[in-house]
């Protein structure tokens, strides 16, 4: 049987890698152009994920319709703010990891930018104590690909 989500539809996941090209004084502005524009992109194409940045890499994972998901990815492959990109893992999965979030910035100690929401619907801070089995397994994967610190 195939993962669904809440809608029945097919669950894919993607975890990435890349290096950053963009000048650390540009940083501030351009990640929040790109964080202000997947929000707003990605909620309407029933996209979910997380990104995380450190000042040389980013570790993005991102949840939803295949075609939809391998789609942005191919976008996102050709965007010249980052090269030396890398698949860490794809396939469908049985739930969401970050179905609440259409994109967090995550720290590189886990926490992020939004607050996280458990599954019977509670809002916590985005502590680390905070994080499910599954989505401390993907934060795992990605701080460990971009060498960033565990928590």
């Amino acid at each position: 049987m195939a993962a669904s989500d809440e809608s029945g539809s097919p669950v894919f996941r993607l975890i990435y890698q890349s290096h950053s090209r963009i000048p650390k004084s540009d940083r501030p502005t351009v990640l929040g152009e790109i964080f202000s524009t997947a929000r707003s992109r990605n909620k309407g194409a029933d996209i979910t994920g997380a990104l995380l940045i450190t000042d040389h890499y980013f570790a993005q994972v991102l949840e939803g319709p295949q075609g939809t998901v391998e789609e942005l990815y191919g976008r996102i492959s050709a965007d010249p703010r980052h090269e030396r990109l890398a698949v860490l893992d794809s396939g469908t999965v049985d739930e969401r990891a970050f179905g609440k979030w259409s994109m967090a910035q995550v720290s590189a100690a886990g926490h992020a930018d939004i607050p996280l929401h458990t599954a019977n619907g509670e809002i916590h801070p985005a502590a680390p104590s905070h994080l499910t089995a599954e989505q401390s397994k993907v934060f795992a994967t990605m701080r460990n690909a971009i060498g960033a610190d565990t928590v």
